[in-house]
């Protein structure tokens, strides 16, 4: 069985214009998540903590995916794509060299609820071609087992007992599995992940029962795995969690701020790229 590394809970943060949210990691020991960089969690009912969204901002090497469980956010970018991500959509952005985007909230009331995350780029592909792709609710491929255990599968290729569903993105350099999972009360499910594959599993409703924990992983806690051997999720109670999992590219990672790169040189020349208006001069093809 895979070996729990560590349960840890996120942090209150805010980001763009005041927005509140949680960290559940960032920033800091960037390696024990390789090739993940970031899950931010966002969820209020009060617009006073979403309703500010995030203005105009750059990224260069590395792709953001968010997905919205309630909520309306608009996209737009400097290279002109403009999308609406809704309850159950997903938008996957690859910044590699270089996007300005906002998102910002197209409501004014009610629950603004889902993640943000950040996933590496390899070294050869930081400074490719950007790309941009809005993915609604119905083509994110889902199933439900007889007994109520459902999977919606944004990324990689879900295989368990009941479940071969290919998702909806496929990256060949860090092979990212993302998968929103569902277990009903007394249900289990064992998904099979590749030997050597960062596995990630975060709780956000419920309580997850594990092979060597102590006490039930709780709601608003982070699972970091060993990277071999078998999973198996079990639920008395019922449990929605967010499985991560991608192979580590065992690269540098330097990060500031919007950018993440190889090397302290590649971050300055993001700063003069940003500074003297080159970063959003280059044009390049929609994903």
């Amino acid at each position: 069985m895979r070996q729990i590394l560590s349960i840890t809970t996120g942090k209150p943060a805010s980001d763009g214009a005041g927005v509140r949210l949680t960290r559940v990691f960032g920033g800091q020991d960037a390696e024990r998540y390789d090739p993940f960089l970031m899950l931010d969690e966002f969820g209020s009912q009060n617009p006073d903590d979403y309703i500010a969204g995030f203005p105009p901002h750059p990224h260069r090497g590395f792709e953001t995916i968010t997905y919205m469980l309630e909520g309306r956010m608009r996209h737009e970018d400097h290279l002109g794509n403009v999308g609406l991500l809704e309850s159950g959509g997903v938008q996957w952005m690859t910044a590699a060299r270089g996007v300005i985007h906002s998102e910002m909230p197209q409501q004014e009331q009610g629950t603004m609820r889902g993640f943000q995350i950040w996933l590496n780029l390899p070294a050869r592909d930081k400074l490719g071609a950007p790309g941009y792709r809005d993915f609604h609710p119905d083509e994110i491929p889902a199933a439900e087992r007889a007994d109520g255990v459902s999977a919606r599968v944004i990324a990689g290729h879900l295989q368990a007992e009941g479940f071969d569903l290919a998702g909806a993105v496929e990256r060949a350099g860090t092979q990212p599995q993302l998968f929103d999972l569902h277990l009903p009360a007394g249900t289990r499910l064992s998904p099979r992940l590749p030997d050597g594959h960062r596995v990630l599993l975060y709780v956000y409703e419920g309580s997850l029962q594990l092979a060597g924990a102590e006490a039930p992983v709780v709601a608003s806690r982070l699972v970091r795995l060993s990277d071999e051997g078998e999973l198996t999720l079990v639920s008395a109670e019922g449990v929605r969690v967010l499985l991560l999992a991608g192979r580590p590219l065992g690269e540098p990672i330097v990060q500031y701020g919007p950018f993440v790169m190889n090397s302290r040189e590649q971050i300055e020349q993001a700063l003069r790229d940003y500074r003297d208006g080159t970063f959003a001069a280059v044009d390049a093809p929609r994903a």
